[in-house]
């Protein structure tokens, strides 16, 4: 039995594309003989897209339409695509015809070869090149130094997960972008393929040059919480003690200035810098401590281990797969 296959469309105020954009992605889905549903997620629209996804989902079964109150952008879209999806296989894409959902058998062959995510990386993009590229190819490799995964493009919403991957991920903020990297800290094979890239052709960006600096805030939430969600004292504790060692180096010094240069230690502007820096350390410390206690009452008031197993295997050999009450991965 194939798996079933949903897709997840993101969709605000994109009436121009919509209508074409879901003629070529039926006419990818029809010919393949996958058994798919269409998720419309309709972020706040107010351009007329709202009206026609409710035509479409009521004309065909296959379309269903998740409608917002409002704005709440692509992050939120997102999650509530994963909420609401019926799909194994879960690939989001946008509506604004600059994907081409021609690429979609690629990304499913990819993940039956046992991939769990697969990465699109747009080789060609249209898009300005000051404003969207540059910012874009630097904030992808900065991500890819933070985290460790190797990807060219985190930017495009174009990829494919399977369901068991994403279900126990939690996404706030604007970070959809960084799934890839919460998947393989959880232990998930990530694949990147190469897709083609279109000039939008009606409509608006809803990004501009901003995106790249909330990406940086995104980035350092996301270290902290990946490598630091279960031991805070490691990163406060070590940038406090580094902190204080550092204050007593500087006094240390002002002795030295004292006793050798006759330098009054009160005149020495390294004193001020000593104690500014041993009192610093010490407020880290104190911070990782009470770090670590909100840290242990968050996992056992919930039940929640620390861990994330795959398969539990018995003597006999028999494996079943792990689900009940999985852990989520961090929160963001």
């Amino acid at each position: 039995m194939k798996e079933k296959i949903s897709i997840i469309v993101p969709v605000y105020n994109e009436r121009g594309n919509l209508q074409p954009f879901i003629e070529a992605l039926t006419r990818t889905l029809e010919p393949s003989g996958e058994d798919y549903e269409i998720l419309l997620i309709d972020d706040g629209s107010t351009d007329g897209s709202d009206s026609y996804m409710e035509f479409l989902a009521l004309e065909d079964s296959r379309f269903r339409v998740v409608q917002f109150r409002r704005n709440f952008g692509q992050t939120a879209a997102m999650a509530a695509g994963f909420d609401y999806a019926l799909g194994d296989i879960l690939i989001p894409i946008d509506a604004d015809l600059q994907n081409d959902p021609g690429d979609i058998p690629a990304i499913l062959a990819k993940l039956r070869e046992g991939y769990d995510v697969v990465s699109c990386w747009r080789q060609e993009r249209k898009d300005p090149w000051l404003t969207r590229t540059l910012p874009s190819r630097l904030a992808n490799l900065l991500i890819s130094f933070i985290s460790g995964v190797r990807l060219h493009d985190y930017g495009c919403t174009l990829k494919g997960y399977r369901r068991e991957v994403v279900e126990h991920i939690r996404l706030y903020g604007e970070m959809h972008r960084f799934i890839p990297v919460y998947a393989s800290w959880a232990g998930a094979k990530v694949a990147e393929i190469p897709v083609r890239h279109y000039p939008r052709s009606s409509g608006s960006s809803k990004y501009g040059l901003n995106r790249t600096f909330k990406v940086i805030l995104d980035l350092i939430t996301v270290k902290m919480l990946g490598s630091y969600s279960t031991k805070p004292m490691y990163f406060f504790g070590g940038v406090g003690l580094g902190a204080c060692a550092a204050g007593l180096i500087f006094a240390l010094l002002t002795l030295l200035d004292k006793y050798y240069n006759a330098v009054k230690a009160h005149r020495n502007p390294l004193l001020l810098l000593a104690v500014f820096l041993f009192l610093l350390g010490v407020q880290f410390i104190l911070m990782g401590l009470v770090a670590e206690l909100v840290i242990r009452t968050y996992f056992e008031s919930q039940g929640k281990p620390p861990y994330i197993v795959r398969r539990v295997v018995s003597k006999k050999g028999a494996s079943m797969r792990v689900a009940e009450h999985p852990p989520d991965l961090p929160q963001t």
